[in-house]
C-alpha cells in the first residue's frame, strides 16, 4: 500500500510541477493586447494585393493611394467574421460618400461560391477577392481570421486588428493615426 502511494506521488509530482510552470508562464507573459500593438509590417509599404473580384472586376491596392484601405481577411464559416461583417458594411457605407476610405476583403481558406453567397446575403459593396489569396495572407502575416490591416493613404501599413472589429474602432484608429501625423 505504501509503495503504491509513493509511486502515485512520483507520477503526480512532475505533472503538478509542469502545470505550475505553465500557469506561471501565462501569468507573467505579455498580454495579447500588448503584443498586438506592434507587428512585422507596421511602417512598411503594404504588400501587393491585386486580383479578380467576385463581381468580375479587378482590384489593385496601388490604385487606392490617397485614401485609407481596410484590408480584411475573413472566412464565411468564421463566427467572429460573420459578427464583424455588419460593422464593415457600416464603415464602408459611411466612407463611400466621403471617398476617404475603402474596404477590401480577402477570403481565407474558403470557396469562392461560399463567398459570393455570403456577400449576396449580407451586403457589402467593396472589392472582394475569393481566389488565390493564400500568398497574400502569408505576405501580410495573417495568423487567423478575422484579421484586418489599416493601410494609410501613403500605402504604408499603419495598423492591425486581430479578431472582430467595429466601425467605431476603425474610425477611432484612423483618427488617432491622422492625429499622429500632425
Amino acid at each position: 500500500m505504501i509503495m503504491q502511494e509513493r509511486r502515485a506521488f512520483w507520477i503526480v509530482l512532475p505533472v503538478a510541477v509542469a502545470l505550475g510552470l505553465l500557469v506561471l508562464l501565462l501569468a507573467t507573459g505579455d498580454p495579447a493586447s500588448k503584443r498586438n500593438n506592434t507587428f512585422q509590417l507596421q511602417g512598411e509599404v503594404a504588400p501587393l494585393i491585386e486580383g479578380s473580384t467576385i463581381d468580375g472586376g479587378w482590384f489593385d491596392i496601388d490604385d487606392e493611394r490617397g485614401r485609407w484601405v481596410i484590408v480584411n481577411f475573413f472566412s464565411t464559416s468564421c463566427v467572429p467574421c460573420i459578427v464583424e461583417h455588419p460593422e464593415l458594411v457600416a464603415f464602408s457605407d459611411a466612407h463611400d460618400a466621403l471617398g476617404d476610405a475603402t474596404v477590401v476583403s480577402l477570403a481565407f481558406d474558403d470557396r469562392a461560391e461560399n463567398v459570393v453567397e455570403f456577400f449576396q446575403d449580407n451586403g457589402g459593396s467593396w472589392p472582394v477577392l475569393a481566389q488565390d489569396t493564400g500568398e497574400i495572407a502569408v505576405q501580410y502575416g495573417v495568423t487567423g481570421v478575422p484579421e484586418s490591416y489599416i493601410v494609410a493613404p501613403s500605402g504604408i501599413v499603419a495598423g492591425r486588428f486581430i479578431g472582430g472589429l467595429t466601425a467605431v474602432a476603425l474610425d477611432d484608429a484612423i483618427a488617432t493615426l491622422i492625429g499622429a501625423d500632425t
